[in-house]
């Protein structure tokens, strides 16, 4: 027995707070202990009324059944007692409970516990006081009375235990005494009917309150893998919008100001290249880990996605404030990082924009917060901004459109055109120049020089060149096995060794031989991924395709890179040939090309042609091949198919 009461002792906050774990329920934490009590509140509420009405019809049972008694003032007061404490919680529970709470404290469950007792209370002062003296048709009427208020009781509060043993235990107590006291060996036996009806009610609540317990905990594992990131724990894009959302509730309600703060790892994309995905995953499971412990219950920090993280900063809007939090969190990822046994040094950049200043809705406040975020990077590793709208003007359109493409390839907002090469010693089509072009719903078509440098900063470069090079060759597919496709392919692209893959399915999936596809490159590959492009470049000559220099004589234009590298043909930007008839230089600077290309056994392509005389002169220097809108503007795919075949009917009439 001592044990018993020191377990109970030490247990009996636990106990009391509807905590199941002592009893073989699940061990849980504090966010969802308070789901799970919500929704025993919220059980128990749902039987409150048909309960009170119990209550009152039971009372009303006693007062006709003692009306006649001499103790009928004492009924009609004890009566009037019950009918006004149900009638105060009834009403009580149709204003507070119109919409079911989400989360309750553990105070929730003291009060319930506590009502459950006076209430039972109530109910056990009815043997105590009308027992001894009623007749054997009233003692029949308080022990039946009893008996349905224990199996009413028990039932109505049974998904908190503890409150279903306050109100049974009075009941059962003072039933017990007053039976005993009345020394009659039946009611003897009727008192050890309620001992067993007892314990059964109370094993069937506690089973009753585990198994909800257990469901509960096994339906919120279900909603926190839809709303957690599953490599980090953290909370995912869809439980960041919630509590957004949530905070911008508090703020039209209470005026309660907050702050998001967006973050965006620096360096992190070539720990990722360099070691791996697999790395790359630990290094962001170790970044989480991090800003959880900087975080910690005070803000929700979620991660955005691919290495943006996102934090909500409740009820705070001074600028010292946010920055002293932004400061913290930038001074987590001074020490480096232990992937694979070795250093890995990276920094953080934060965009800040606080509510309601800086945006009165979600998508408005994310987005400056992200304009933030694009200042910070563009400044030094570890970076912190605010949101300025003065200053963000265009930042804010760039972004804009930043973000329109992330989502133009999965909404097919992209066409492919394709401008002719004309061969001037053959006098036919020899192929086209595929050239991206997007459609935008609103903006109309937006430029290639507009998007092509953002969607390389923004890391979009790469599905929608895989995009390109597989429609080019499903295009060329049509034409004549004569006819090449030139594709344009960025700096991004020969980061990694993607690329290989991606041409050789396209290959295959269009039907086309290798050498109808030429990758056009410009000098800036060759310059900051010197060694990676001459390994892919090497690997594609290999295959078959061929490789074009694009822009020739722009950029740095060491000729040691005509020397080794793997290239079938040199393009003359279209600059020189613009001003080749009215400036000296380049003029000689066309010649120069066209005869080292020659020793060299490469060909020439001379870009934006656009005059007969500028042709003319480029026949009189053994320019193979030229391209422009003396020849053709950029036509669609159905058009160049139509243009291709009108050429080759027009030469074989011609021979």
């Amino acid at each position: 027995m001592i044990h018993v009461l020191r377990w109970l002792a030490a247990n009996l906050r636990q106990i009391s707070s509807g905590d199941l774990s002592i009893f073989g329920g699940a061990p849980i934490d504090e966010n969802v202990a308070g789901r799970i009590r919500a929704e025993q509140i919220n059980t128990v509420f749902r039987y409150m009324p048909w309960m009170m009405v119990a209550n009152v019809a039971n009372a009303f049972i006693l007062s006709a059944a003692f009306w006649r008694s001499p103790d009928r003032a004492l009924t009609l007061i004890w009566t009037s007692t019950i009918i006004v404490f149900a009638a105060f919680h009834w009403i009580k529970n149709l204003r507070n409970h119109r919409a079911k709470p989400l989360s309750v404290s553990v105070r929730a469950i003291h009060r319930a516990v506590r009502n459950a007792f006076l209430l039972g209370s109530l109910w056990g002062a009815l043997p105590l006081i009308f027992f001894p003296a009623a007749s054997g048709g009233g003692q029949l009427i308080i022990t039946c009375i009893c008996a349905g208020m224990l199996c009413g009781g028990a039932f109505a509060w049974a998904s908190i235990p503890i409150a279903a043993m306050a109100f049974t235990s009075p009941i059962f107590l003072a039933s017990a005494i007053a039976i005993g006291l009345n020394g009659d060996p039946t009611y003897v036996l009727v008192a050890m009917l309620m001992v067993v009806y007892t314990c059964v009610l109370l094993r069937g609540v506690f089973v009753h309150a585990l198994e909800l317990t257990n469901r509960l905990i096994a339906q919120i594992k279900v909603e926190m893998a839809a709303r957690e990131d599953v490599l980090t724990n953290l909370p995912n894009r869809l439980w960041f919008t919630e509590d957004l959302e949530k905070a911008f509730s508090r703020l039209r309600r209470f005026g309660e100001h907050f702050a998001v703060l967006y973050l965006d790892l620096d360096g992190f994309k070539a720990v990722n290249d360099k070691l791996g995905h697999a790395a790359g995953d630990e290094l962001l499971i170790q970044v989480a880990n991090r800003l959880r412990a900087i975080a910690r219950d005070a803000y929700t920090i979620a991660r955005y996605g691919g290495d943006e993280f996102a934090l909500v900063a409740a009820n705070v809007s001074k600028p010292e404030v946010l920055l002293a939090l932004a400061e913290r969190i930038v001074k987590a990822f001074d020490l480096p990082f232990i992937i694979g046994g070795s250093e890995n040094s990276i920094s953080v950049s934060v965009g800040i924009a606080i509510a309601p200043l800086d945006g009165i809705d979600p998508h408005t406040l994310l987005n400056n917060a992200d304009v933030a975020l694009y200042r910070a990077k563009k400044q030094i590793g570890g970076s912190i901004q605010f949101f300025e709208p003065r200053h963000d003007a265009k930042a804010l359109a760039r972004r804009s459109l930043e973000l329109d493409l992330q989502g133009a390839l999965q909404r097919h907002e992209f066409d492919l055109v394709f401008q002719p090469f004309l061969d001037l010693v053959e006098n036919r089509i020899t192929g086209c120049e595929a050239l991206l072009r997007w459609n935008h719903p609103t903006r109309g078509l937006v430029s290639p020089e507009e998007f092509i440098k953002i969607a390389e900063e923004a890391q979009l470069i790469e599905p929608i060149g895989e995009w390109v090079i597989r429609e080019a060759c499903r295009t060329a597919a049509g034409w004549p096995q004569n006819t090449r496709v030139a594709v344009n392919c960025s700096i991004v692209q020969f980061r990694n060794h993607r690329i290989l893959p991606v041409i050789v399915n396209a290959l295959a999936d269009a039907r086309i031989a290798p050498s109808r596809l030429e990758i056009e490159i410009t000098e800036s590959v060759l310059i900051s991924e010197s060694e990676s492009a001459l390994s892919i470049l090497n690997a594609l000559r290999q295959l078959g395709v061929r490789i074009a220099l694009d822009d020739f004589g722009t950029g740095y234009s060491s000729l040691s890179y005509l020397r080794k590298l793997p290239l079938d043909r040199i393009k003359i930007d279209r600059s020189f040939i613009r001003d080749l008839l009215t400036r000296s230089d380049c003029a000689s600077i066309i010649n120069f090309v066209i005869g080292l290309a020659g020793d060299l056994g490469m060909k020439v392509t001379a870009e934006g042609v656009e005059t007969e005389e500028q042709l003319s002169y480029l026949r009189t220097k053994n320019c193979g091949e030229i391209q422009g809108y003396l020849i053709s503007v950029p036509k669609s795919a159905n058009e160049i198919a139509v243009f291709i075949r009108d050429q080759d009917i027009a030469l074989s009439r011609a021979a």
